[in-house]
């Protein structure tokens, strides 16, 4: 096959009391090719038009080709996917949004009804708290550099019914399209969000409590463990150890080196 490549006015929101220091400094547009074509100069891709990996591809064969795809193929692979029944169910896709350069990219664990009808990771109820804790970094979803700007995925691309939990098999045909998504980033840092999310990434089944508060790696990267916004919602006692664990990313992605490539 030929294929070719986010302060303090928003703490109170979120039921954070100041008390630890802010970091300072350490998704593409809404608009739904700006991942390709940001305004932010980065490195030009070509918008190579190739098929849809069909569901009988083997599964090496298919990592195989989605590990060489620049983001215009991909996010047609992610679009036609139907490697596992998800595809039947769901009205539409989920990407992914932010800066595809981004330092920091931000790992959820798969998409609601809210972001099945848009297309678009983290919005609703969930998604707001999620920009209220970006915004305390100086960090944000919008258009920015890619120090501000942060890049958003989840481990599914598509919706499971009525939101129930991600099944094993579902997570590995998805699998791919993220590990393409981190290989073209190259983030200096990866903020896990959620049981599913942390346990696809680490290969942990340990619970987030007892991974969180320290830093992790993935294929070389520093990772950070963190609770869902979500869960947040309903636990609104773990907001200050979700804060705790913004700092630590935030500590971390300021001292991280780029990584070469």
């Amino acid at each position: 096959m030929g294929w070719t490549e986010r302060q303090k006015s928003m703490l109170q929101e979120m039921g954070i009391r100041l008390w630890a220091p802010v970091v300072a400094e350490p998704a593409i547009p809404k608009a739904e090719a700006a991942a390709e074509a940001p305004k932010t100069p980065a490195p030009t891709v070509d918008a190579v038009a190739s098929p849809p990996l069909p569901a009988t591809v083997p599964s090496d064969e298919r990592s195989t080709a989605i590990a060489t795809m620049p983001w215009p193929v991909l996010r047609e692979a992610v679009a036609a996917c139907t490697a596992c029944s998800l595809c039947q169910s769901r009205r539409q896709t989920v990407f992914g949004v932010g800066h595809p350069n981004a330092h920091w990219m931000i790992v959820g664990e798969a998409p609601g009804e809210q972001e099945d009808l848009k297309g678009e990771p983290f919005v609703g109820a969930a998604g707001h708290l999620l920009d209220n804790m970006l915004r305390a970094l100086n960090l944000t979803r919008e258009q920015a550099p890619p120090e501000r700007q942060v890049y958003i995925a989840n481990t599914l691309k598509c919706r499971p019914p009525r939101n129930r939990n991600p099944e094993a098999e579902e997570l590995a045909r998805c699998e791919p399209f993220l590990v393409r998504q981190i290989e073209l980033i190259r983030p200096r840092l990866i903020l896990a969000m959620g049981r599913f999310a942390v346990h696809s990434l680490l290969r942990s089944s340990e619970p987030i409590g007892k991974l969180r508060g320290r830093v992790h790696r993935y294929q070389g990267v520093p990772l950070v463990v963190t609770y869902h916004p979500a869960y947040l919602l309903r636990n609104l006692a773990d907001k200050s150890r979700a804060w705790d664990d913004l700092c630590l990313a935030a500590q971390t992605a300021d001292a991280a080196v780029p990584r070469a490539g």
